[in-house]
């Protein structure tokens, strides 16, 4: 099962949070939700609640740019798309909002808007912005994006004070969107739009021409456009977010006791220190341990050091979501 699509931290998938979190305030419209057909089925099987909620259906896996267009051209002008990928934890709902909404309030403006997520530690996995002018009281021009850093740069971005972690989550106007997609990457853009007045409607789903739609150049918003536009802003936000990148990101974002250490399912752990526990049935068991993480899903069982975590890729039965 897709990271999404699984209920790491409480009983909702991470897509259904993502989903919810919007539905659950005022002001918000109903989601627009775009994959790709593997996934179709769990898309609809989690959006009981979302009767409103409709579907694109990506042909092919084109990167951010392409999935932001589609929803873009079939969008009123001056529509505010708050963009969030379906597989981020946010622990504090009202912050949430509160950054949407000084989000929005930019974008009406014309403004294409990051959320700056506050850096808390040195990470290296995550790009950065760095904060530039303020923009009235609702945020800051970006005065840089900043690509993954090495350990020693993002040590120095914490003590900066200036920069934050770039999370992915954006907010702007539809139009705003096109007329930069244009700009800077007609063809893309050109070949988006081919696809959605070439698609065809089924219920709530929309296909885009399968046809038109294979010829576009994948490439991520940031690349294609808000590293390249004049108009790119960001709005602080801290609310306990996470992009549950790996286990020891999970881990992280779990509650723990005072040694650190979590344990979801049946688990008994004793003098133990920073040791994730993750079972799905059978009793775990650790003893004297620290900085480990076991994992036990049906009959496949995972016990990995916390810096081995970052290899589980490289198993013969891992396959990358």
């Amino acid at each position: 099962m897709p990271k999404p699509f699984l209920p790491l931290m409480g009983e909702r998938t991470l897509f259904e949070q993502t989903v919810y979190r919007c539905l659950a305030q005022p002001g918000f419209a109903a989601p627009v939700i775009v994959t790709g057909a593997e996934h179709l089925a769990h898309v609809e099987a989690q959006l009981a609640s979302a009767p409103d909620a409709s579907i694109i259906v990506e042909p092919a896996a084109k990167n951010t740019a392409a999935a932001i267009a589609l929803v873009a051209l079939r969008a009123p002008d001056e529509e505010v798309l708050l963009v969030c990928p379906s597989d981020h934890y946010i622990g504090d709902s009202k912050a949430f909002t509160a950054a949407a909404r000084a989000a929005a309030a930019l974008a009406e403006q014309g403004w294409l808007v990051s959320f700056g997520i506050e850096a808390k530690r040195p990470e290296t996995g995550f790009g950065y912005l760095k904060c530039g002018d303020a923009i009235g009281s609702e945020g800051f021009r970006v005065a840089q994006f900043v690509e993954k850093p090495d350990l020693v740069q993002a040590e120095r971005f914490l003590s900066d004070g200036s920069y934050a972690w770039n999370g992915g989550i954006f907010a702007f106007q539809a139009k705003s969107f096109l007329d930069e997609l244009r700009l800077h990457r007609p063809e893309l853009a050109k070949t988006v739009e081919q696809s959605v007045r070439n698609g065809t409607d089924d219920g709530r789903r929309f296909y885009p021409n399968v046809e038109a739609f294979s010829r576009i150049h994948a490439e991520s918003i940031d690349y294609a456009v808000m590293e390249n536009t004049s108009r790119a802003a960001m709005v602080p936000a801290d609310m306990e977010w996470s992009d549950i990148g790996n286990w020891q990101a999970l881990h992280a974002a779990r509650p723990c006791d005072a040694d650190g250490n979590s344990a979801t399912g049946t688990a008994e752990l004793v003098e133990c220190r920073n040791v994730l526990v993750d079972s799905d049935g059978p009793r775990v068991s650790v003893i004297g341990l620290s900085d480990v993480i076991v994992v036990v899903h049906g009959d496949e069982v995972l016990v990995t050091t916390a810096e081995g975590a970052q290899r589980v890729g490289k198993l013969s039965g891992a396959v990358n979501q």
